[in-house]
């Protein structure tokens, strides 16, 4: 399993958001959330999209670091 749920899970630590507090911002349900976070599953290409929106409304800084831990030297 993957980098998303690697970068998700330490911009959630780093910046002291719950994984229902997202959940809730994405319109999903928590254990959703939690199973990214824990490499149990991986999000769709789509999902990553609606992650960092999410964190934008929660976080405008988490949702770039999201965005550059998951991407790396792409961004």
């Amino acid at each position: 399993m993957g980098k998303a749920g690697q970068a998700l899970k330490q911009v959630l630590e780093d910046y002291s958001i719950s994984q229902f507090a997202l959940a809730v911002a994405m319109d999903v349900e928590r254990n959703n959330v939690y199973r990214w976070v824990n490499e149990k599953r991986d999000p769709t290409a789509e999902t990553v999209v609606e992650i960092v929106r999410a964190l934008k409304t929660l976080n405008p800084e988490a949702a770039k670091t999201f965005a550059d831990l998951y991407l790396g030297n792409e961004t």
